[in-house]
């Protein structure tokens, strides 16, 4: 039996025999993760620019989180919801004070914390807004990403995610992102009970809406009573330079949803927050989870929500943000593969001049590997970089340097 690996060419090598082929990762294995960087099982140090899809906010193996779960893990690690535990009610007041809401529901993965939350708003929907049995509609968007369950690839646009996995779930009506015209349109129908929507479609390759448009989706929503759900399992903990990414336009969602950098990337941790109005409507035995509300997980997200605040990630997340689209607008002035930055904070994503089934953007990311530097492709021809919000100027500028360095590598200059 293997109990050790030896390199990188070994770890590969097993996964490909005895795992799933359900992901295609960047050739690389890693061993140590600290702050901004990560070390593979040859040594090699890199920044990563994926944060583990936003879940790391805080950066890799922060002592304060680490120091949280290690303590409570030594104490009581699960009780289940059959009991009460003395953790669990702390973090609950914790979390709703945090986010300003009456109710918190505890989950752990983000797609988990998505379905609760369709759930919560077809049962508001029928209890509270009077819509007939099995009527209920949620709109989402089209290009959405809230995860791989049945009925999240339900309304998927991406097929490798919709393709061969039906019959699917109904109940749901697509509609572009970032257009009210075409929300205002399909709000008319009295069985719609939610909108749910991205303030900023991360898998879709940072797709920032117009400014207005949460504002006014919000106030569409309220105008046809119809909740307005939040998905900010990427977008929020201080990501796009505001605690919430709806902070930018002041919308305070009806339905929040919340993972990943919950935990600060140490333990899987999730959150639906509502008030009372809405929430009431869940009541016991009608839905749950063994591990959520844990009391490792409730120790674990006190930490990292307060790593955010003492740190002042989000004012850092803003700042380096600024200077990385400075940087990266000047490399799209001169190169023919950078054609464009987009994001908010530290989420964003270089748009690469080639077609969306070629190759290129995957070779920037094996040049940027070779660099030092960690990044992945999403859709094709998109780059997204996503550092660790702990991230130095001295550090940003370094890779910023390296992505310039990767890309000119490949492309000739005008």
């Amino acid at each position: 039996m293997i109990s050790t690996i030896a390199s990188s060419q070994q770890a590969i090598a097993l996964e490909e025999k005895h795992g799933a082929h359900n992901y295609h990762p960047l050739p690389v294995v890693l061993r140590k993760g600290e702050g901004v960087y990560l070390w593979d099982v040859e040594n090699k140090r890199y920044y990563d620019f994926l944060s583990a899809y936003s879940a790391v906010n805080q950066g890799h193996c922060h002592p304060r989180i680490v120091d949280a779960l290690k303590q409570q893990a030594d104490t009581l690690t699960l009780t289940s919801r059959a009991f009460h535990n003395d953790v669990l009610g702390v973090y609950e007041e914790y979390i709703t004070s945090y986010f300003n809401y009456h109710k918190v529901l505890p989950m752990n993965t983000g797609v988990e914390a998505v379905e609760t939350a369709i759930k919560l708003s077809r049962k508001w929907g029928y209890e509270e807004k009077g819509v007939e049995p099995n009527q209920a509609k949620i709109v989402v968007c089209e290009q959405n990403f809230h995860g791989r369950t049945t009925t999240v690839i339900s309304f998927s646009t991406d097929p490798l995610a919709h393709n061969n996995y039906g019959p699917y779930t109904p109940g749901f009506v697509l509609i572009p992102y970032n257009d009210l015209e075409a929300l205002n349109e399909v709000l008319q129908d009295p069985n719609v009970v939610a909108f749910l929507v991205e303030p900023i479609q991360g898998e879709a390759g940072v797709n920032v809406p117009d400014d207005g448009y949460l504002a006014g989706a919000a106030s569409l929503c309220q105008q046809n009573n119809v909740l307005l759900v939040a998905d900010e399992v990427q977008t929020g903990i201080a990501r796009t330079g505001r605690m919430l990414a709806c902070d930018y336009e002041q919308v305070r969602p009806d339905i929040l949803i919340l993972g990943k950098a919950l935990s600060g990337g140490t333990y899987p941790v999730s959150a639906v927050l509502a008030d009372d109005l809405i929430m009431k409507v869940m009541r016991p035995g009608q839905h749950g989870s063994t591990f959520g509300g844990n009391p490792i997980a409730a120790r674990v997200a006190m930490a990292a929500l307060d790593v955010i605040k003492d740190e002042s990630l989000t004012d850092n997340a803003a700042r380096m943000g600024d200077l990385f689209r400075e940087r990266m607008n000047t490399l799209v002035q001169r190169s023919e593969l950078a054609a464009e930055v987009r994001g908010k904070g530290l989420l964003n994503a270089l748009l690469i001049n080639d077609s969306p089934q070629s190759d290129t953007a995957w070779n920037i990311c094996l040049r940027l590997k070779e660099n030092g530097l960690l990044a992945k492709p999403t859709h094709g021809n998109i780059i997204r970089f996503a550092p660790p919000l702990i991230i130095t100027e001295e550090q940003l500028l370094a890779c910023c340097d390296i992505i310039e360095k990767s890309i000119d590598g490949i492309s000739t200059t005008r």
